[in-house]
């Protein structure tokens, strides 16, 4: 009997959780040779060290599809691109994305370079997202060859966190289980009888784990007690220090000085020099003060590979699973580009704003400055 020939060799990684699990599942079904890889990152020594457990569930999944599984070391590059990058953004005042720069520098970064070098003809993750190949006719056209498109499962879609990915990663990169819904996967699971078809699934930030974001950098920058002050200057409560926050926030201050409306309170400016956050109620159909409808980023990075249509209406999402935002770029140069939104919305510097058209992502940018 002949041997079936592969259809080429993909270097999975796997975390040890269910979603990666299936992806190296299917692949090896559709004929690919696969290689299971766990990376092993940077933890914080007061967090509960996990990569252990998730290390020989892992390879427990590894031994049950009868594929090689390697452990490649990458604490370096999450500590500098990911820790560091996330503590010294807050200490500047800004609300950085540690899991978009965590698929920028780890996994489609070190991971995927790594992977390449070793002789990999693809990479695959476990992410809710899609890539397709445009039609040749497309292509010859000035379209993109590849396109990123959202996840089937939109309460589990991740194209938010991967709008830094360009043509040449997406043309070796394949996400198996974009497109199916969660509960599918769940089934699929099952069905292939992975050892970890009944584990939960793992929630927060990228590799740490559910961890509250101001409780992990309370251990880099010192917490400072400050006033909260309402749009007439009255201190009205206190917070842990201004760096933590973000403007649009409703969540993580107390306030000592109860009104006649208790309706909740929003970040509306923060002051870094004297420690202060400015809070408001929020009114019926009127935008809060620190809302605004234009916009500047800079780090643009586009999934597409090409300038986009300055006349074409786009959506803007600046948070995970956030509002969409109809929105056209004004400007578009040096890797920084201008947005003009249709409706005012809040958003703070250092946060990923990604922009989509119809279902396919196209790119985005790191928020710079709002422009009122």
């Amino acid at each position: 009997m002949a041997v079936k020939k592969s259809k080429g060799k993909v270097y999975v990684a796997m975390s040890g959780g269910v979603d990666s699990s299936v992806a190296a599942a299917l692949l090896l079904k559709e004929g690919y040779e696969v290689i299971g890889v766990f990376m092993k990152v940077w933890q914080p020594d007061f967090l509960p060290c996990t990569w252990r457990t998730e290390r020989l569930d892992a390879m427990r999944v590894a031994a049950h599809l009868g594929i090689p599984f390697l452990t490649w070391n990458f604490e370096k590059e999450y500590k500098e691109g990911v820790a560091d990058y996330m503590i010294r953004e807050y200490k500047a005042g800004r609300t950085p994305n540690p899991d978009v720069m965590c698929n920028k520098e780890v996994k489609f970064g070190a991971f995927f370079r790594r992977a390449t070098e070793a002789g990999a003809d693809f990479v695959a993750t476990g992410h809710y997202a899609r890539v397709v190949k445009s039609q040749k006719s497309k292509v010859k056209s000035g379209g993109a060859e590849y396109k990123m498109l959202t996840g089937v499962d939109t309460a589990k879609d991740q194209s938010y966190f991967l709008w830094t990915l360009g043509q040449a990663q997406l043309s070796k990169t394949f996400f198996p289980i974009g497109g199916f819904e969660k509960s599918h996967v769940r089934a699929l699971a099952k069905k292939f009888g992975l050892p970890v078809a009944k584990k939960k699934d793992s929630q927060g930030l990228c590799f740490m784990g559910k961890l509250d974001v101001k409780d992990f950098l309370a251990h880099f920058i010192q917490e400072k007690e400050g006033s909260v002050i309402n749009e007439q200057g009255e201190t009205i409560g206190t917070h842990r220090g201004a760096y933590f926050y973000t403007l649009g926030e409703r969540h993580g201050f107390t306030i000592t000085k109860k009104g006649t409306d208790d309706s909740p309170y929003y970040i509306v400016a923060k002051d870094l020099v004297n420690n202060t956050l400015t809070v408001a109620h929020q009114v019926a159909k009127k935008p809060l003060e620190c809302a605004s409808q234009a916009l500047q980023a800079s780090q643009t990075s586009f999934c597409r590979g090409a300038v986009l249509d300055h006349t074409h209406a786009y959506a803007a999402q600046v948070r995970y699973h956030g509002e969409s935002h109809k929105c056209k770029i004004v400007s578009l140069k040096d890797e920084k580009f201008e947005l003009q939104l249709e409706k005012p919305a809040i958003f703070d510097a250092g946060q990923s704003i990604v922009l989509y058209d119809g279902d396919e992502c196209v790119g985005g940018g790191v928020i710079e400055e709002y422009i009122g």
